[in-house]
């Protein structure tokens, strides 16, 4: 065991569950006044709710013994056989702290879908639909990629979330947007955003979380994790040049929203990327996701579904450019434990990136789906038309954000 990375991932650690509570005041500031609370108490409750699942079966499920490439077994049941000792994921952190790093990117996967169904979906519905597609969709992904499954094995390079997280909620957004249907207005009143400078210090907090979420996934305070922390940084400004210089074009004035979101797509974009490429790659990549990210959210009202937050323009499309970027510009030189990509003579690896794309896509989708429907059957997904007017603070909390 080694003091120094093991007080490294500690700090990584917390700093990736303080990217939660960042969402939150993200997702809060981009609803109406009505729905402050509602949108973000449902990243808030994430983080108790995944807690627990994670504890009794999550863990086991995604990182237990390989089943058949597709899902962990029960070895982990309740963290049995995982302690404080070295495990078999790091050779010089715990097993109990790799587990406790790893159930952060689960509580936050869950809590990014929530900007898809935003000021629409009770907060019942929420709950027994994150438990499901918890348990159904991202621990087998995260087997998938991470755990022993069948991607991982394949070669997927996938170094801190881009298909187990990003396109994985990014998918079931759209799923999600789409069952649930247009908020009542959409179209025809003005759904601004309520409170852009708390949007603004939501994605700050992102930001500096990411560092965690990023170089945290080195597993050591090593070159790979200074490299994932640089790239992190540079993409990301980048991304939030290009999406600016973007509307700035289209839209004739520049905005602080579209500051904000194209450091978002930055930051998506180089989360599979960040410790497999160089510095410059990292900032191609950030301007390839800010403007492409921008456009895909444009799309949105051409298309028609209602998408209240842009999980499906940001998270979605900025994942899929970041895990095939990956088969781009990954590179041995940068990290020798990673693979080349299609610019350092290996074609096969953007394949391999494109096959973890497309399967990861179809598997959120049908699920997703699947899981939709039986929520609905179950309790009821949306709330009524008059219980939307009033707004999901009063109405599943007896609440409201602001007293005037």
């Amino acid at each position: 065991m080694d003091t120094g990375d093991t007080a490294f991932m500690l700090v990584a650690t917390a700093m990736v569950m303080f990217m939660t509570p960042g969402l939150a005041l993200f997702y809060g500031g981009l609803v109406r006044t009505r729905n402050v609370l509602a949108t973000t108490m449902q990243s808030f409750f994430c983080l108790g709710l995944i807690s627990i699942i994670w504890v009794l079966y999550g863990y086991s499920l995604a990182f237990g013994p390989d089943i058949g490439g597709f899902i962990g077994g029960l070895k982990y049941v309740g963290l049995h056989n995982v302690t404080t000792g070295i495990g078999p994921y790091s050779d010089t952190i715990p097993d109990l702290l790799f587990c406790a790093f790893q159930l952060m990117f689960a509580i936050i996967t869950p809590a990014l879908i929530t900007g898809a169904y935003a000021e629409r979906m009770k907060f019942s519905a929420f709950a027994l639909f994150t438990i499901f597609w918890s348990t159904f969709v991202y621990f087998p992904v995260c087997h998938w990629v991470w755990g022993g499954g069948w991607l991982g094995a394949m070669g997927a390079l996938d170094f801190a979330g881009g298909t187990v997280i990003h396109i994985n909620s990014g998918a079931a957004a759209l799923v999600t947007a789409i069952v649930l249907g247009k908020r009542r207005g959409w179209g025809r009143e003005s759904m601004h955003p309520h409170n852009l400078p708390m949007t603004i210090l939501g994605a700050g907090i992102l930001w500096f979380g990411w560092f965690g979420f990023n170089a945290g996934s080195a597993l050591s305070a090593g070159p790979v994790a200074v490299l994932a922390l640089f790239g992190t940084q540079v993409a990301t400004g980048a991304g939030a040049v290009s999406w600016v210089l973007a509307e700035w074009k289209t839209q004739g004035k520049p905005t602080t929203l579209g500051a904000a979101s194209g450091a978002v797509a930055g930051l998506v974009a180089i989360t599979p990327a960040a410790g497999f490429v160089d510095p410059v790659s990292a900032v191609i990549i950030g301007l390839v996701a800010g403007s492409l990210c921008y456009f895909a959210v444009l799309a949105k009202a051409k298309i028609g579904y209602d998408d209240a937050l842009d999980v499906v323009g940001v998270h979605g499309v900025g994942g899929i450019w970041g895990a095939l970027a990956t088969g781009l510009f990954a590179s041995t030189a940068s990290n020798p434990g990673g693979a080349n990509g299609l610019f350092y003579g290996n074609a096969y690896q953007l394949v391999i990136q494109a096959i973890g794309v497309g399967a990861v896509i179809l598997y959120s989708v049908v699920l997703t789906f699947i899981i939709l429907k039986l929520v609905d059957a179950l309790i009821g997904l949306r709330v009524t038309s008059d219980e939307e007017v009033q707004g999901l603070d009063v109405v599943d909390h007896k609440e409201v954000g602001y007293t005037f």
